[in-house]
């Protein structure tokens, strides 16, 4: 009976659909994950050249579309360069349309280069969506895992999955976050990177030792992507050029050109480099400048109300030892209900973000309170072995969010992620909101848009196809390359790695400009900075091929100097000012002036207010950045600096210990901690220290209950001193004011 039984039909039916189930889900997990490009032996050899039209031959192009010829007159101008006016430019000349786009000042010099720099659909977006039966939410979530998929195809040497742990500290949130991530993964369907998977105690420690095991129970890992956002900016500015559209920085609208009938035929700009004004003409002009939308709004209308609400998100970055160099970091839930992200980037770590209403500015500045919230928050997650320090923090900027703000609601209430699109009565077609990983969907909708307001479909060759357009830099790429560069031009490897992943197959043509070092090795790759693989060549290519303009171009949007380290940008400044020197023909006054300019730039990147470049090789530069800036002192030298990366300057722990010694000759080498305080008001880094300052420290190190110190205990006690300027304090208002903006609708950076 048995036996029939287990040979019956039914059971056979039973195991072989088993099997079936089985092999079936072995295959999909076998063959899921992202496409990786095919490496091939062509790959082994540089593309063909390109050189992309120069400056002065685009703004030609756009003069000339005001010569009254319907040939030259353009079919649309975007007014704005970052990653949505980008976009629009490669789908609008992908379908064949004659496009120009101007930007005031460089591209993705706004809230496009200061991103998380995820490609992510949105955990808590999801969250909202199942929690309150948002549909909306839901299908913001699954737009932006389509596009994720997408994005991660066309510009592949750009962007690049990410695992992201979730650190649990309590059981019950395991089935919870599980679910949640599971949930995630589903509705990425066969778009999904990897599955998500749990992670016992020891290995989540063991992947991330920095993580406080104090009550940890496990992790949960999840992926999502993440990207070089200035540069995939500048990507897609050079693909549009690549495709025919004329595009052109430091060019700003001044006026929109109406015709008899209140609609709008174009626009009066100028060159902010000249000051040259003149007159563009096209059939459609379209608003893609984020959080300034509101400005040209008011330029078409007076009496406009304001649509775009901006909120500023404030990033840190972090030597690279905070965080492992595989795997970032969500904080869920922070001490004020905002999502914090912790992520290895570009050999960095960035943590952020804030949230708080804030004006549009073009250089907005990252308050020192906000930066605190974002070291206490990191300090939360971290060993208490680990000291997180303000002088740990290498740049420090503040991207504004461009909000969408329903004009019915009150409040903040209808500040959403997704974006909109609208067309004023005279004719201008504005579209604002979103985010960096749905720009390509959102130039689509703005380029149907356009064709059905403007009735260019006799101009078009067909409908958006870039989802399949490849980014300028990725057809000849793949992630073997940097080997053939290090095989050819004889490079470091951090230098080679570099350059394949900033520049795709264009690291030929960079390398092809790039000066030999007179070392036995590396033979080629002379270095802007010592600590980074940034190289000189970099900055002649950024300046032949990707049009920058000025040195803040360079070190803040070709190079990301400024984002990682602000300081070593300042050092390697004048250099750069030197070879943009070379290539623009620049006289001594436009040098001095970038270096004034720049350094102020530096500075709402974090960088000290006393902060001077370190003299390098060319002494004969450092000599006239002495000479000419006034801001640096005759000396070359910075007293009271303030905070730095080392706790203590050269041959100060050892005066420490001296004043030490002499105190405590007669007490077995131990110190009172009122003589303490005594030997402290007599070195004058540290005579104005706070008594409540002194006892936050003592509670800090966790000698408040001992009455005497020794002296390797002095030493960590005025160590603890020198950042105690910016230990906690309170955040009730700052924390009032920053749920103003409901967490659920800020997403996980810009």
């Amino acid at each position: 009976m048995l036996r029939r039984s287990l040979f019956s039909r039914r059971a056979l039916t039973y195991v072989s659909a088993g099997t079936l189930a089985v092999a079936g889900s072995g295959y999909y997990y076998l063959n899921s994950g992202p496409a990786f490009p095919v490496s091939t032996r062509e790959s082994r050899r540089p593309p063909p050249s390109w050189l992309p039209p120069s400056r002065a031959q685009n703004l030609s192009a756009l003069k000339a579309s005001s010569s009254g010829s319907e040939d030259t007159k353009l079919d649309l101008l975007i007014v704005g360069g970052g990653a949505t006016g980008a976009g629009v430019a490669v789908d609008a000349a992908s379908r064949g349309l004659k496009v120009a786009l101007v930007e005031r000042d460089d591209f993705s010099s706004g809230t496009s280069s200061k991103s998380t720099k995820l490609v992510h659909g949105g955990v808590r977006y999801l969250q909202k969506a199942v929690i309150e039966l948002d549909y909306e939410q839901y299908k913001l979530v699954k737009e932006a895992l389509h596009e994720r998929r997408i994005f991660l195809q066309t510009a592949p040497y750009l962007s690049n999955m990410l695992p992201i742990m979730l650190p649990i500290y309590k059981y019950w949130q395991i089935p919870y976050y599980w679910a949640g991530c599971k949930m995630y993964d589903m509705l990425a369907g066969k778009e999904n990177m990897e599955s998500s998977y749990l992670m016992s105690k020891g290995k989540a420690l063991e992947t991330f030792p920095m993580l406080k095991s104090d009550g940890l129970v496990g992790a949960l890992v999840y992926y999502d992507g993440q990207h070089n956002d200035a540069r995939m900016n500048v990507a897609l500015v050079m693909t549009a050029v690549k495709l025919g559209a004329t595009v052109a920085n430091k060019v700003e609208v001044t006026k929109l050109l109406k015709n008899a009938d209140g609609k709008i035929e174009g626009t009066r700009v100028r060159d902010n480099l000249t000051g040259e004004e003149w007159e563009v003409r096209a059939r459609g002009v379209i608003n893609a400048t984020g959080p300034f939308t509101d400005a040209l709004l008011t330029m078409d209308d007076p009496s406009h109300k304001p649509i775009v609400q901006p909120s500023s998100g404030v990033h840190i970055t972090l030597p690279n030892y905070y965080s492992p160099r595989t795997m970032g970091l969500l904080d869920p839930a922070t001490s004020d209900g905002r999502v914090i992200f912790f992520l290895p980037w570009e050999g960095g770590t960035i943590a952020g973000t804030t949230d708080v209403p804030a004006p549009v500015e073009r250089e907005p500045r990252a308050a020192e309170d906000e930066i605190r919230w974002l070291l206490e928050e990191v300090r939360r997650y971290l060993s208490p072995d680990i000291r997180v320090r303000r002088g740990d923090v290498l740049s420090a900027w503040s991207g504004l969010r461009p909000l969408v703000r329903n004009p019915a609601a009150s409040r903040t209430e209808g500040l959403v992620r997704n974006h909109m699109i609208h067309v004023s009565p005279s004719g201008l077609l504005t579209i604002a909101g979103g985010k960096w990983t749905t720009y390509r969907a959102m130039a689509e909708e703005a380029v149907d848009k356009a064709v059905e307001t403007f009735g260019l479909e006799s101009r078009t060759t067909g409908g958006c196809v870039t989802e399949n357009v490849r980014l300028v830099g990725s057809h000849a790429w793949n992630r073997n390359m940097f080997i053939s560069l290090i095989q050819r031009y004889g490079l470091d490897t951090d230098v080679a790695k570099h350059l394949s992943n900033s520049y795709g197959d264009r690291a030929w043509t960079v390398l092809s400009l790039a000066q030999p070092t007179s070392e036995h090795w590396p033979l080629h790759g002379i270095r802007l900075s010592p600590q980074y693989p940034f190289i000189e060549a970099e900055v002649r290519y950024a300046v032949r091929h990707e049009y920058a303009l000025t040195a803040t171009d360079v070190i803040s949007r070709r190079l990301r100097l400024s984002f990682l380290n602000a300081q070593a940008a300042l050092d390697a400044l004048p250099r750069v000012i030197d070879i943009m020197a070379e290539e623009l023909n620049w006289n001594t006054a436009r040098k001095r002036e970038e270096l004034t300019y720049t350094t102020r730039f530096l500075q709402s990147m974090g960088l000290q207010p006393a902060a001077v470049p370190m003299p390098s090789s060319s002494q004969s530069w450092w000599r006239w950045v002495r000479n000419n800036l006034v801001l640096l002192p005759a000396n070359g030298k910075v007293s009271n600096v303030g905070y730095g990366r080392a706790q203590f300057n050269p041959g100060e722990v050892d005066s420490l210990r001296e004043a030490f010694i002499e105190r405590s000759k007669d007490s077995a080498g131990r110190l009172a901690k009122e003589t303490m305080r005594e030997v402290l008001q007599h070195i004058p880094a540290y005579a104005g220290v706070r008594t409540k300052d002194f006892e936050y420290v003592l509670e800090e190190t966790g000698l408040a209950g001992q009455k005497e110190v020794d002296v390797d205990e002095f030493v960590e006690i005025c160590a603890e001193l020198k950042d105690v300027s910016f230990a906690p304090v309170s955040r009730a208002a700052a924390k009032n004011l920053r749920l103003v903006i409901p967490v659920e609708k800020s997403g996980g950076g810009v």
